[in-house]
């Protein structure tokens, strides 16, 4: 499967198909971590606003954009995506990993983080709640390393306890593509 997946640049166009992605896999993935009222339909509203927003900015220099990448399949169907955000300390933001519920563990998540390191202008770090071991445990066998704890802040004053993971500028995660 993975090697029938392509991965492009996405732009302002795929903001739509992106954002009931997002909204798709916060409600799979989320479920139990996070109360029904932060998943809820109006979630699913707030997505399309947030990636309207993000990918119809102008950020400027190039360096300081954002930058989306996609995964399709054959068919040309959104099977995931992953969003870099450069940060003023040189750092990227990997802000958004997702695979279309269903097709997980197919290799698809494998393939966007490459990508996304590859993509990077310098090292990279994320932020994962604690309580979503599989992302987790995904992220460790991608050759992340724990950097620091946090709390990760929702609507409604929603808190829960996350992780940072991190590579360095460069890395090539410890799976082949």
């Amino acid at each position: 499967m993975a090697s029938e997946i392509i991965i492009r640049t996405g732009g302002e166009a795929d903001a739509a198909a992106v954002a009931d992605l997002h909204a798709e896999s916060w409600r799979t993935a989320y479920a139990g971590f996070l109360p029904a009222r932060v998943l809820g339909d109006g979630m699913a509203d707030e997505r399309r606003e947030l990636w309207q927003i993000r990918l119809g900015a102008d950020y400027g220099e190039p360096a300081d954009t954002p930058t989306l990448l996609l995964a399709e399949g054959p068919a040309g169907e959104l099977l995931g995506f992953c969003y870099l955000v450069p940060e003023p300390d040189g750092r990227v933001l990997l802000d958004n990993l997702h695979v279309r519920p269903g097709r997980t563990g197919l290799g698809i998540g494998g393939r966007l983080l490459r990508a996304g390191l590859a993509a990077a202008a310098g090292p990279v770090r994320l932020e994962v709640l604690q309580a979503n071991t599989r992302a987790v445990a995904f992220y460790e066998r991608e050759g992340g390393v724990r950097t620091a704890e946090g709390t990760a802040e929702f609507a409604g004053g929603v808190r829960r306890p996350e992780y940072e993971y991190s590579w360095p500028a460069g890395a090539v995660s410890g799976r082949t593509p």
